[in-house]
This record gives C-alpha cells, structure tokens and sequence, in this order.
C-alpha cells in the first residue's frame, strides 16, 4: 500500500505541474492521494471540462517521458515563504503559516511543491494512469472560502491493474443507485428537498418489506418496538452532549419561544423512555429498537443519492443491562449482525474496533474498560479486528461492520457502542438485589445502519434485480393476444389473493416487447399466457435470468415462488 500511495501521491504533482504549464497563472490548493487514486484541487479562472482532462493527460505523459527525479529539500519556513510567494501561491503560504519552522518541497524539473511525502524515484515511474472527473471543493472544506475545481484520478503500477481498475469502475457506474432508482421508480431527490429523499410506490415496497423483516428479526430475539418524537427541547441535547459535539450537524426550531432541536440521533429519547419508570435488575437486559428519522446537516457538495443524505431512518435499539451482561450481549448483537449480513444477504463483511476520540466525554478509566469489553467479544466470538485509533463515538468505543457488496466495494453499516456515560449523564439506575440504586451499562447499536443508504447499497449490490422477497414486482402476466388479457387478470388477482406482488402487461405490443419490459423492470418471474394455456389452465413461467422455466399450474408456481420467498433466497 505504501508503494501505491506513494506513486499516486507523485501523480497528483505531475498532474499539478501539467495544469501549471497549461495555465500558467493557476493557484496550487492540496493534492494528496485516497484509496484507489489522487486528487488536486486548483483555483483557475478557466472553468475546467472533460476535453481539458484530455489535454491534461496528453502533457503528464510528456512529463512522465521527462523523467525528472523528484528531489527533496528542507527548507526553513521563512525560505518557503520566499519562495511560494515569488510564485504567487497564495493557498501554500496560507498552509505555511500552522506548519513548524522546517518544512519540506520536492521538486521535479520546473515543478516544486509544499509537501512531505511520499513519492516514487521519477515521474517516468508515473506511466499507467487516468483522470477521471472535476467537481467543485471548498478550501478547506469551509462553505465560507473559495470553491475550487478538484479533477480526481487514479494511477498504477501496470496497464492490466488501470485496466482492471477502469472496469469496475465501469461496472459500478452501470449499478449507480442513482441510475437505477430513476430507471426502476424507486425513489428520487427533487430540487424543493436537497438531501430529503421521495421514495416512489416500488421503492416503498422494498422499503416496507426491509422493516417487517427487521421487526420479525428483533421480536425473535427480545427487542421491544418504541417511537420517541423527531423533535425535543434544546436542554435535552446540551445534557447529553451532543450540543458541544454535534451541534454543527443539527436542526433548530423555536416553540412557544423556546429552542427545540430536531434530533439527529435517537438515543436522548431512549435515555426519557428509560426514566419514565423504575428499573429492577430483573428487568435487565432490556432491548429496546426504534425505527426513528433522524436529520443531520451535510454539505451540498456532500450529498450523494440515498448514500449520503440529510434526513434518514437508523434502525436503532439501545440495550440497557447489568455490568455482568455486557459481553455476552454485546456476543447476541455480534450474532445478530452476522445473521442479517451474512445468511440472508450473502455478504462478506470485516470489523473494526475505534477507540477514544480527541471530544470524548468521561474519564479514561471508562473508555479503557469500555473497550476492553468490546475487544474480549470480538475475541470471544473469533473476530479478527483492527485497531481504528481515534474514531470511536463521543460517548464510547464502537465496534463497525465493513460489508462488501458483489463488485468488492466495501461500506460501514452496523456498529456496536459500548456507552457507560449516557447512563450517568442522564441519572439511569436500576434496584439491584439488595436494594440499592445502581447505574445501568447500554448499548446502541444498528444493523442496517440507515434505512435509506441499506436500500441504496442494495441497489447497487444486486444491480436492481433484487431477489424475489424483496423485488418490487414478483410476478408479470403477459398476454399473448388481446384475446387472453381477461385470462392475465384473473391470473394476476389470484397471485395477489396468494400474497405475491403481481402486475399484467396489457399493452397492445408483441410478446417480445413486453418481456424485454419486464426484464428491463428486473422483475423476477414473467408468466406467459396463450391460447394453449388459457385452454388448459395452465401457465408458462420465464425466469429473468434463467430463461423459459417451461408450462405449469399456478398453484405449483405460487407454491414455489411463495416458498422462495419465506427463504428469502
């Protein structure tokens, strides 16, 4: 990894030295690399377009052909001042001023950059790349500063791993739940709600069978359902902390002139539900789940489809239970997790374990026995973890589930807290054996994480051909003629009697026409009616992807659809 990093860090300077000789007057923000690729982001007058990439590539292969060695020097940081002022590079000597008195530039040819590193020998190692796009960036990420242009790109070691690269990307282009939510009626973002996601009669569908499912699972195994209000008064949130570490992200209203905060997480109103009556220990554990819409402030520039949005619902529940408890009910959400992900959606998934962050509230003997507990499940339940310092929650050490869908993408849904500090922030006790007042431990934990973004994964992950129990539409009838369309309708009632999700196409188009509709609609089952099987009562089944499944009777059908279904295959 450090080789690649290190060899698309170099392209990035080579990338930023072809737009300087091309745009000679162009300022020089930042260009690091990220995981598969780089990125630069310039402040240009010229309003960069793909026909530019084009241009930009063309002139990074005559650098790579150069072969300049990229040379590093220690400068003192009054040296660098001199210099990146005589090159008129406002944005390095704004970075020059929280830098320590020696900094480091590297060099390459006619090029010289503010930079520590690493980088490869030469740009002539910078052979196998491609730019990708251009988007607009804030200098330092603050809506308050310029908009910069950032062309991203990426760059390897040989031409079949850019080749290989590309595909994917490719691939995943053609699974953009953006796309596919357009093209399958699922869902859209309209211009009245940046962020605040329409969800169509199909993407309810999905979206309603994804929580009955999630409300069968969590009955199973003890979880009691609550629903706490979306909006609360501003003490509520300055007492559990979330006003000193989250208010950036929130919300506000004012009622009966007092300030209220839209919540954008449901653990406050757990903490009231918990209070509204007193606890024994033989209460605990008591697991509680909420389905509950939360809102958080993201940047325009930020939201992405159902993936990253401004409001969405967290299959949240919080477990409150006796300090005896912690490990083996941290063992059942382990489970739990591994069941939803790995049983009945298929995907393999690795963990990660984030510890203290620079806001944590609570002392530190908390958090290390808090993120002991977590590490002793995580052993106990034979987990390889690692070691995600730095990134817990403000409350508690996390456990997070990493799942990766069918083109090796990986994404972070469920995540396991550890929380002894929301119990003694909020005063939750409950009666022990003897009689005494004790504080409860909790958990807060999610599976699918946010309902939006599981169905967005989703999308994608099966490329809009959901499986059956899922699919919006599980059955099409097709007529052949005209002359069966009252046979297709008696046909399709008796489906939906059966509890199956059944449409009629009856269109006055041929057969071929509307099977190509259906598979387009990615609907699982296409029944085919015509004369013969009017006459015989029988039906002729096409599967999307299988093809001419041959004739039957709707009852073996609807038998086998209905059973593939409670399976969930």
């Amino acid at each position: 990894m450090q080789r690649e990093e290190a060899l698309r860090h170099t392209a990035a300077h080579v990338m930023a030295q072809a737009v300087m000789r091309l745009w000679p007057d162009v300022k020089l923000a930042i260009g690091p690399a990220i995981k598969n690729g780089f990125y630069y982001d310039f402040d240009l007058e010229h309003r960069l377009t793909s026909d530019d990439l084009a241009r930009i590539e063309a002139e990074m292969k005559n650098i790579a052909a150069e072969g300049f060695p990229l040379i590093r020097e220690e400068l003192s940081k009054q040296e660098a001042i001199e210099l990146f002022s005589r090159m008129n590079q406002p944005y390095k000597l704004e970075l020059l001023e929280e830098l320590p008195e020696e900094v480091s530039v590297y060099r390459q040819g006619e090029f010289v950059d503010l930079c520590q590193g690493p980088h490869v020998g030469s740009t002539a190692e910078v052979k196998h790349f491609k730019l990708q796009s251009v988007a607009g960036a804030y200098w330092r990420g603050d809506s308050s500063r310029p908009m910069l242009q950032r062309i991203y790109g990426t760059a390897f070691d040989s031409k079949e791993e850019l080749k290989d690269h590309l595909r994917l990307l490719e691939e995943a282009a053609k699974r953009d739940h953006r796309k596919l939510g357009k093209e399958l009626d699922l869902f859209s973002i309209q211009d009245e709600g940046p962020g605040f996601p329409f969800f169509h009669p199909k993407g309810m569908v999905i979206r309603n069978t994804l929580e009955d499912f999630w409300r069968a699972e969590h009955v199973k195994r003890g979880y009691q359902e609550v629903k706490t209000p979306i909006m609360l008064h501003e003490d509520l949130w300055h007492r559990s902390g979330h006003w000193d570490n989250y208010r950036e992200n929130m919300y506000f209203s004012e009622i009966d002139e007092q300030r209220f905060a839209i919540k954008p997480m449901n653990c406050p109103g757990g903490m009231l539900l918990y209070k509204r009556k007193l606890h024994s220990y033989r209460d605990l554990p008591l697991r509680v789940g909420e389905l509950g819409l939360v809102h958080r402030h993201e940047l325009s520039g930020a939201l992405h489809g159902l993936m990253r949005v401004r409001c969405f619902t967290q299959d949240d529940a919080h477990i409150f239970m006796l300090p005896s408890q912690i490990q083996a009910e941290i063992e059942g959400v382990i489970d739990f997790i591994h069941a939803v992900y790995t049983d009945v959606f298929g995907f393999p998934y690795h963990v990660e374990l984030s510890t203290k962050p620079e806001n944590a509230i609570g002392d530190d003997l908390m958090w290390e026995k808090a993120t002991q507990a977590l590490k002793d499940a995580l052993e106990a339940k034979g987990l390889p973890y690692v070691i995600n310092e730095g990134d817990g929650a403000f409350y508690g050490p996390k456990i997070d589930f990493h799942l990766e869908d069918s083109i090796g993408r990986t994404w972070q849904c469920g995540t396991i807290q550890l929380d002894f500090a929301m119990p003694e922030r909020f005063d939750l006790t409950y009666i022990d054996e003897d009689g005494q007042r004790r504080r409860p431990v909790m958990l807060h934990r999610v599976i699918f994480g946010s309902i939006e973004r599981f169905i967005g994964i989703l999308t994608e992950h099966y490329a809009g051909a959901f499986p059956a129990w899922l699919a919006p539409v599980q059955v099409m009838v097709i007529p052949v003629s005209d002359g069966q369309s009252e046979y297709a309708r008696e046909l399709e009632r008796a489906l939906l009697q059966k509890g199956l999700r059944a449409e009629s196409d009856l269109r006055s188009e041929s057969v071929g026409k509307k099977i190509r509709a259906a598979q387009l609609q990615k609907v699982p089952y296409m029944v085919i009616v015509g004369e013969r099987e009017q006459q015989e009562g029988t039906i002729s089944v096409r599967h999307r992807k299988r093809g001419d499944l041959g004739s039957t009777s709707l009852e073996t059908f609807s038998s086998e659809l209905q059973k593939e279904i409670a399976d969930r295959r």
